[in-house]
């Protein structure tokens, strides 16, 4: 591994080891690659995925807009799957990223969509 990701698996590792989702308030984890943004909600206590978004879904695909505001809309498709399953209140996991861009939108959509965190 270069050092630039090896520095991410360790800020990774140290944000797990404080934040744990429930299934009353799952880890809302997200994960960028460089061309993608993914969400997931996830409840860490039964070790499942409750649901997921991301910015290849066909609805998100099909609109031509710049990365960042995909990654809104990865947040507000999120928050809609979650509300519909009864959750409001979520734990946000930024997976070592830095609170910033794109990472900040999908945190944005959620909370415009009706999350809690």
């Amino acid at each position: 591994m270069n050092n630039k990701s090896t520095a991410r698996q360790k800020i990774r590792y140290r944000i797990r080891k404080r934040v744990s989702g429930t299934p009353s308030a799952p880890r809302l984890s997200v994960f960028r690659s460089n061309t993608d943004i993914y969400a997931q909600l996830i409840d860490d206590s039964n070790g499942v995925t409750i649901a997921s978004a991301s910015s290849k879904q066909k609805d998100i695909n099909a609109q031509k807009a710049p990365k960042i505001e995909k990654s809104k809309m990865v947040g507000e498709a999120i928050a809609k799957k979650a509300i519909e399953l009864g959750v409001t209140k979520v734990i946000f996991d930024r997976s070592g990223y830095l609170y910033h861009g794109r990472i900040k939108a999908v945190a944005d959509g959620a909370r415009e969509g009706g999350l809690d965190f």
